[in-house]
């Protein structure tokens, strides 16, 4: 019996755009507040059908073995059956032009 290989679907935000990548793994990182993102997915397709979203990925994160993200800019974290296109989308919250300030993940209680 073969084993199929988990592959996991990733949105965070990222510079005021929400993320979507495929990766082989996720898991939480040593450095504290970040998940570790390794093995990312690029869908080999044939040289007829260029998707210009997917190759701006591919070319920000050539040579990439790993990434880091911080727990506040993860939005969902999917383990799916296959792999998908990874995209950019635009970040429509909050009127879509206003960058959220990054907030502390823990709070001080006094």
């Amino acid at each position: 019996m073969s084993r199929q290989r988990q592959v996991y679907r990733i949105l965070f935000h990222n510079r005021g755009k929400l993320y979507e990548l495929h990766a082989r793994s996720v898991s939480q990182s040593a450095l504290l507040g970040f998940v570790e993102v390794e093995g990312l997915l690029f869908g080999e397709r044939s040289g007829v059908v260029v998707d210009p979203g997917e190759e701006r990925l591919k070319a920000e994160f050539s040579g990439v073995r790993r990434i880091y993200v911080p727990m506040h800019a993860v939005v969902r974290i999917d383990e799916v059956e296959r792999e998908g296109v990874n995209k950019i989308h635009a970040d429509q919250g909050e009127g879509g032009k206003i960058t959220p300030f990054p907030s502390p993940i823990f709070t001080r209680r006094d």
